[in-house]
């Protein structure tokens, strides 16, 4: 397979249209995509290629059964009118000399679909990406962790500099990555599908970064908002227990 491209964010997708996920009105992006279709890879058999988007924060990983292939991630913002989209990139698997950089693109909507436009070298790029879901959960959004238990207390962490641990959900997927967007550094990340019901949050593992062994498990944590802090509570994929503080962002 070809090495998949930084800007593989500026391809978003339009979504399907429903009464119990509604798109949201100032940011159609949110919720989570897949890539359909693309220009300029023709090695995507196979691959999964998911997004999930915020209001102001992306991540997109790709994998396939068994196997972390990449992942990048960063800010962006979008103009609903004009279609346009900028994203600056925190972490990049494939090219961390693409951290910092911003990348501009050009979004049309037909249908349940999202063809975007970029440039690259003097030639025009087009992606297709199809939505998985609109963002219609409570824990929906962008989150960093705040505090972990250590000894029977909760111990505040305090993210000195550029380094971070973050998690995205969208209404029913999820990703977290550690990096460093200082010293471009990639620490690890893994991703999948997740419930969250009845005060019970369960993540269903399809990629991990770190020991592909993982993929496949199922993870269940007792979990509640409260404000703009997430509490969860549980035990590790390593079957150790843990209890977490996530603020969101």
């Amino acid at each position: 397979m070809k090495k998949i491209p930084a800007f593989l964010w500026l391809c978003l997708a339009l979504t399907l249209w429903s009464a119990q996920a509604p798109v949201p009105a100032d940011n159609p992006l949110v919720g989570a995509w897949r890539l359909e279709k693309s220009s300029q890879e023709d090695g995507l058999d196979g691959v999964t290629i998911v997004r999930i988007l915020s209001p102001s924060y992306t991540m997109m990983a790709a994998y396939r059964e068994g196997e972390f292939i990449g992942s990048s991630g960063g800010s962006y913002t979008f103009d609903p009118e004009s279609g346009e989209s900028l994203y600056t990139v925190d972490y990049n698997t494939w090219d961390s000399s693409m951290v910092g950089r911003e990348l501009p693109a050009t979004i049309e909507v037909s249908d349940d679909r999202m063809f975007v436009r970029w440039e690259e070298d003097n030639m025009t790029f087009e992606d297709m990406w199809v939505r998985l879901d609109a963002g219609d959960s409570p824990l929906a959004g962008h989150w960093k962790i705040r505090a972990r238990a250590r000894d029977g207390e909760m111990v505040e962490i305090h993210q000195r500099g550029t380094r971070q641990t973050i998690k995205i959900l969208s209404g029913t997927r999820f990703q977290w990555t550690a990096m460093d967007y200082g010293t471009k550094q990639f620490m690890g990340c893994g991703g999948g599908t997740y419930t969250f019901e009845d005060g019970v949050y369960t993540e269903h593992i399809e990629f991990f970064s770190r020991d592909n062994s993982r993929v496949g498990m199922s993870l269940s944590f007792e979990g509640k908002v409260e404000g703009d802090d997430w509490h969860h509570s549980g035990k590790s994929s390593r079957g150790q227990p843990i209890s977490e503080i996530w603020a969101r962002q």
